[in-house]
């Protein structure tokens, strides 16, 4: 099949900044973090809360994330306040969980001659990652 010349090209380092991208969000503790700081900012004790985890592991998920570009931080008296700015991050987080059902079923038109259709992979695989 010859390439439809009206398609866009993408270049190696295009792919290899997505895939990483992607490889961050892949943690579902990142995960969680991104998608609360999706709604507003927080300082890490307070992410800890809300994610339930500790503050010890949220601060090293938000050196990651802060290292890959994902969430900014800004300085506010002793507390580091921490948001996602990037417009484009903050689209993929929305789009993606309203694609996912709150039962991690995919989201959609029901079709009730069938049951709610799964991701076409194991939660609880990508869970011990």
């Amino acid at each position: 099949m010859e390439p439809n010349p009206e398609h866009r090209t993408v270049t190696e380092p295009q792919l290899a900044a997505a895939a990483a991208t992607f490889q961050m969000l892949s943690a579902p503790n990142r995960l969680h973090l991104v998608w609360l700081l999706a709604s507003g900012e927080y300082d890490v004790s307070t992410l800890a809360e809300l994610s339930g985890t500790n503050v010890p592991a949220a601060s090293q998920h938000l050196a990651k994330l802060r290292a890959a570009g994902i969430v900014t931080a800004r300085r506010e008296g002793r507390r580091q306040l921490y948001r996602v700015e990037d417009p484009h991050i903050l689209s993929v987080i929305d789009h993606m969980f309203s694609h996912i059902a709150p039962d991690g079923t995919l989201a959609g038109s029901a079709d009730l001659r069938r049951p709610p259709r799964l991701p076409r992979f194991d939660p609880a695989v990508e869970v011990g990652r």
